[in-house]
């Protein structure tokens, strides 16, 4: 597959990237549990070292995963590659690394740069390639001073470009307008999915990238039906807006069925069923970047192999469209 563009900013990137949630370790958010349970720090930095030798330039952090820890992992594990990485993290949530606790947000200008200055020192580099809000919903009155700063920073070579980890429309289109902002990360999927943010996007000359493009591991095809997750795991903590994928710790029954409808599907011709959500989410646009998350080299190769397929045929789509259209 053809490298994708980071929107306005022009910055080339492979098809997918990363996403560096899971190997952020075990914290804490609202009292519950918000990692994907325990880690291996070397698997974690192995894996890495494998997605940058199978053509994946682009990794996704955010200074909230692991209160740090993902970070840290991150700038360790691209210290001597990092012109061959296209580098994106997220600011706005903040937390004690003592008791690995989120405990709240702040999106004032001071803060901002702080978060950006501490995101650089834990990443080991003096500049950040994409720099995200990771608030998912903030007031109005507080969007134009967190671009002002944002563009500050821009200007100040500290970030190349910025964007907005949301599902909300509304707020993204206030992004949108200005020429620094290339991204929307959004929750997107063959199962669920805000496909009016992803028509701004492509409107507004904006890369649509990918948070959940394996409905929280749903897509992997490793869970039944009856599988029960732990609490310990952010999928069986019960976190509210974890309940379209994984609801009282056991597949969401709606989402499952969805599942079980489109799977041949979505295996056909010898893919992989992560292959397949992942070729789903390329034929939907010419502008999404998936970034799925991983533990493990064997994850992150099974990923990759996903770009040698490339998106699913127009019939392929259509086929899927009218059947999870008569389940809705």
């Amino acid at each position: 597959m053809e490298q994708r563009v980071l929107g306005k900013s022009g910055i080339k990137v492979s098809p997918m990237g990363i996403g560096c949630w899971a190997i952020g370790g075990q914290f804490y958010m609202d009292g519950k549990i918000d990692g994907y349970g325990e880690t291996d720090d070397n698997m974690s930095i192995a894996a890495i070292h494998a997605a940058l030798d199978l053509g994946i330039n682009f990794i996704d952090t955010a200074d909230a995963y692991g209160i740090g820890h993902s970070e840290r992992l991150v700038g360790k594990a691209i210290k001597d590659r990092r012109s061959q990485v296209v580098l994106a993290t997220k600011f706005g949530y903040f937390g004690s690394e003592a008791t690995k606790t989120l405990q709240g947000y702040n999106v004032t200008p001071d803060y901002i740069e702080r978060a950006c200055e501490a995101s650089l020192k834990r990443l080991q580099t003096d500049y950040i390639d994409l720099y995200q809000l990771h608030v998912w919903e903030i007031a109005l009155s507080e969007i134009d001073p967190v671009i002002e700063t944002l563009d500050k920073l821009v200007s100040k070579g500290k970030i190349r470009t910025y964007g907005w980890s949301t599902d909300l429309t509304n707020g993204a289109k206030l992004f949108a307008e200005h020429q620094n902002c290339s991204a929307i990360q959004q929750k997107l999927n063959v199962i669920y999915g805000n496909e009016e943010l992803l028509k701004l996007c492509e409107e507004k000359g904006l890369a649509n990238i990918n948070r959940n493009p394996l409905a929280m591991g749903l897509l992997s095809g490793k869970y039944k039906r009856d599988t029960t997750i732990s609490r310990n795991d952010v999928r069986g903590a019960g976190h509210f807006w974890a309940d379209e994928m994984f609801k009282d710790g056991k597949p969401n029954p709606a989402a499952y069925d969805k599942l079980e409808a489109i799977r041949d599907i979505l295996t056909m011709g010898g893919r992989t069923l992560v292959q397949g959500a992942l070729g789903w989410i390329w034929a939907k646009s010419d502008i999404t970047i998936p970034i799925p998350g991983f533990k493990t080299v064997k994850q992150i190769e099974e990923n990759a192999k996903a770009m040698d397929w490339g998106p699913l045929s127009k019939d392929q789509m259509m086929e899927i469209d009218r059947i999870l259209g008569c389940m809705d």
